[in-house]
């Protein structure tokens, strides 16, 4: 079933991933500051001091992966910083979110770039809540913009890597009951993870860079 590369894989969406990943036959590198039990236990490569917005813990994870080939790359690892509204701004929460659920990403791709090969996948875990059109509370300033900007970095890697036929999905698990919102949602971790597996199943490079609900819905921009 080839390599397949989590970051944030130590709890919530990115465990239930990487939990699913395994049981499928895949080689799981899971990424993560600080490995939880269940992570060890998953069956996963676990490749443990893994920042993603550090240079340093960028390499960790590409020497982790070696000269492999990587087949999915699941870019998970995001932060909430709670309270951001217009009359109480955080602006460090709102820096470290884009350096985050932002550039993390973008950059922990382009590491990863020269392991790819035609036929590998992407998948950004983004949320509606990047969604301009779909904005109608306002408010949470900080995860919005690095959501909305996340968006952007999916669609112009979708571009860029589309000529070495890598194909790129930007994916929203729905209101997924993690650590991250305090177990408040609709949805258990290991259904969001089956569906977006199924979205990434069903992406090709004709689709690529689309922006879709776990549930298959087509999202606004």
């Amino acid at each position: 079933m080839g390599l397949a590369v989590v970051t944030g894989a130590n709890r919530g969406i990115g465990l239930a991933l990487t939990r699913l990943l395994v049981e499928r036959g895949h080689v799981v590198v899971a990424a993560c500051r600080k490995p939880t039990a269940g992570l060890v236990e998953s069956g996963a490569e676990v490749a443990q001091g893994v920042d993603v917005t550090s240079p340093d813990g960028i390499a960790a994870l590409v020497s982790a992966v070696g000269k492999r080939q990587v087949d999915l790359l699941i870019n998970n690892a995001g932060i909430l910083v709670w309270g951001d509204q217009l009359d109480s701004l955080d602006i460090a929460g709102i820096r470290r979110q884009f350096e985050v659920n932002s550039l993390a990403p973008l950059l922990v791709t382009a590491a990863l770039r020269s392991n790819f090969r035609e036929g590998s996948k992407v998948a950004l875990i983004t949320s509606r809540m990047g969604s301009i059109e779909d904005n109608g509370s306002g408010g949470a300033y900080g995860y919005r913009m690095s959501k909305a900007a996340l968006n952007m970095v999916g669609k112009s890697l979708a571009v860029d890597l589309r000529s070495a036929g890598v194909a790129v999905a930007v994916l929203h698990p729905g209101m997924v009951k993690t650590d991250m919102v305090g177990d408040y949602g609709q949805v258990e971790p290991e259904d969001a993870a089956r569906g977006l597996l199924t979205r990434v199943d069903e992406l090709t490079l004709e689709t690529s860079g689309g922006f879709w609900h776990a549930n298959g819905q087509p999202l606004p921009w």
